[in-house]
């Protein structure tokens, strides 16, 4: 399951992420915004985002949150246990934290991305599987053990 967020300045690019999940046949439960609200703020959406995606109820659950600078709505994200949101900067680089950290949050810079870009992306988000080497899974073992002492 994917699940969306995004405040007004990223609303646009979300309807539009939902638009290509539903062609691409992707299930996805969208957290809001429902409509445009100029007066909104991003810690709301991320956190509803960030919470069913850091708990682990649903397995493999996948996150996409988008505002202006993707910065925001990162930081609220990544306060979750078991979050692993990264602003997505080039395709090669959302491959590579697939890949390797296996980001669990795609974050989206609405005001710095392309449409073009952000269809990208997400493709290579949802279509790149975690690589699972040792070396790897050591890396978040040892995320796993900073977020118990937090």
């Amino acid at each position: 399951m994917i699940y969306l967020g995004a405040d007004h300045r990223g609303f646009e690019l979300k309807e539009k992420i939902a638009k290509w999940l539903f062609e691409m046949g992707y299930a996805f439960q969208d957290f809001g915004a429902e409509k445009f609200d100029s007066q909104d703020d991003y810690p709301r959406y991320a956190e509803r985002v960030a919470s069913v995606v850091g708990s682990g109820e649903v397995k493999n659950a996948k996150g996409i949150l988008i505002c202006g600078s993707g910065v925001g709505v990162e930081v609220v994200a990544n306060k979750f246990d078991g979050v692993r949101a990264a602003i997505g900067k080039s395709v090669l680089q959302v491959k590579a934290g697939r890949n390797d950290d296996d980001v669990n949050i795609l974050v989206l810079a609405a005001d710095f991305t392309s449409e073009k870009d952000a269809k990208a992306m997400l493709i290579s988000f949802l279509e790149t599987k975690y690589s699972g080497l040792a070396r790897f899974e050591k890396r978040l073992e040892e995320i796993e053990k900073i977020e118990e002492n937090n």
